[in-house]
């Protein structure tokens, strides 16, 4: 594959979410521009598969984000690996089956914000060090358009992408002189494993979504990566904070 990015081949990116849709993505798109890629999900995926496909270049861990010692264990063994990490890709995240405050219980609250939140606190926290030592690193969190608008989930989700959205900004604006560049991405109607529900029995829940977005269909994981490839590069260095939106329109109705 030809490298479109040069300044990305040799870069370390660290990925969560990494075994299946968006993270799945993002980990085959920095392997094509030659970076060294680690990712950490529950679950192994397609995992397993990249590291024969890519025996130098790619690594995983297998463990709960939720947990301080599995991200502990993943960035030790990407150093191992790797070396100090230059690009922090926040993917991982889970939905809340669209419910309204009075559905959602007290667990379903604490799961979904210790998985969107708190992870993304506690692996940025442990990354951080490195990136300022080294005066340079890239942190790209993904929020949604549910972090920006109502409706694109359930209170507990729509919650969890607004306190992403406003980490992101804080975040940058903390470290922004220190060299440390960071940014959101907000998907819209992506086809994943994660909204698969949408497409169950006569699929008429993707085909009022498709007809609702403003380009009528929904986007791909590819097309996510593809912008994420671009925020990662030098020339996107001046989009500090930025949460940018990947939502066939959505946002502009």
């Amino acid at each position: 594959m030809r490298n479109k990015y040069l300044d990305l081949a040799n870069q370390v990116v660290l990925v969560t979410g990494a075994a299946s849709g968006i993270g799945l993505s993002q980990v085959e798109a920095f392997l094509g521009q030659e970076a060294y890629v680690f990712g950490v999900d529950c679950q192994e995926g397609k995992m397993l598969e990249l590291t024969k496909k890519y025996p130098a270049h790619f690594g995983y861990f297998v463990g709960d984000i939720c947990q301080q010692a599995t991200l502990e264990e993943a960035l030790a063994q990407c150093d191992r690996m790797f070396g100090s990490i230059t690009i922090l890709l926040n993917t991982a995240g889970i939905l809340d089956d669209y419910l309204p405050l009075h559905k959602t219980d007290e667990d379903l609250w604490d799961a979904i914000y210790e998985t969107n939140v708190k992870s993304m606190y506690r692996l940025t926290r442990l990354v951080l060090p490195q990136m300022l030592a080294n005066k340079r690193g890239t942190i790209i969190n993904m929020t949604s358009i549910a972090g920006m608008i109502a409706g694109g989930g359930g209170i507990a989700y729509t919650m969890s992408k607004h306190a992403v959205a406003g980490f992101t900004k804080q975040l940058a604006l903390d470290y922004a002189a220190q060299g440390i560049t960071v940014k959101g991405i907000a998907p819209g109607a992506i086809q994943t494993a994660m909204t698969k529900a949408d497409f169950l029995g006569d699929g008429e829940m993707a085909k009022w979504v498709a007809n609702e977005t403003p380009v009528k269909r929904w986007a791909q994981p590819e097309e996510v990566a593809e912008l994420t490839l671009f925020l990662a590069t030098p020339q996107a260095s001046y989009l500090q904070g930025v949460i940018v939106p990947i939502d066939g329109g959505w946002l502009i109705k």
